[in-house]
């Protein structure tokens, strides 16, 4: 198998393209993160990560933290992007906000866990739907 100049380049100077997937979920984010902040929310964080999971952004809004996540497709041919966020990723989210939360020390805040969909269309952004408290702190880590 033989390498074209140019990928023989890019391996001898470092340089790796990301993979297409993981370049479509930043584009997300950062349009995600550009469209929330337009609707008066402030960033506090991107990309949160803990031993249990990730969490794509986290904001504040008046006197509740609100933990998102961000999901992008370029196509909804067969289910809503907001679908992906299951119960285990549900699980996941609610364990990995509990860690940030004790980073802060546990204040006494309220939280939220937003979706928002980013549709792409030949690698730009299409639309954007903003889902807020799509779902809440997963069993057994909530009250009541």
């Amino acid at each position: 198998m033989t390498m074209s100049l140019w990928e023989w380049l890019k391996g001898w100077s470092g340089v790796r393209s990301s993979p297409e997937h993981l370049r479509r979920g930043a584009l997300g984010e950062r349009a995600a993160k550009k469209y929330l902040q337009k609707q008066g929310l402030k960033f506090l964080t991107a990309n949160f990560r803990s031993p249990r999971g990730e969490i794509d952004l986290v904001f504040r809004h008046g006197d509740c933290l609100v933990f998102v996540e961000v999901k992008t497709r370029s196509s909804e041919a067969w289910t809503r992007p907001a679908a992906a966020v299951d119960s285990q990723r549900r699980r996941r989210l609610s364990r990995t906000a509990l860690d940030y939360l004790r980073r802060l020390g546990n204040p006494r805040v309220r939280i939220r866990f937003d979706i928002v969909e980013v549709l792409l269309t030949d690698g730009e952004v299409r639309e954007i739907r903003h889902l807020p408290n799509t779902f809440a702190l997963s069993r057994p880590y909530r009250y009541g």
